[in-house]
């Protein structure tokens, strides 16, 4: 049987923008826990707290996962919001 790659994930915590002020979060998202290998969800899942046991000694508790197709790491992309910001059109109130 092939192991199938799965991406974990929370929606629980939050991101500061860099060089930051604020004491109040800037962004809510999500955040990635870990990947892992198995046969399912639940087998990788397993392999995930096996191979990162200090997951159970965070705050987090609600973990949900994808699984990655078998080609993901070719569609990687990046993106700079730099270079987005002098081509994107201004907004007119």
């Amino acid at each position: 049987m092939k192991l199938k790659k799965y991406i974990f994930l929370t929606q629980e915590g939050y991101t500061y923008q860099p060089n930051t002020h604020s004491i109040e979060p800037d962004i809510e998202n999500l955040q990635v826990t870990g990947f892992a290998l198995g046969s399912d969800p639940d087998d990788a899942f397993k392999s995930l707290l096996n191979e990162n046991e200090y997951l159970l000694q965070t705050k987090f508790n609600e973990i949900f996962c994808y699984q990655l197709d078998d080609y993901f790491e070719e569609s990687k992309r990046y993106f700079h919001l730099s270079e987005m910001r002098k081509d994107y059109p201004k907004k007119t109130e």
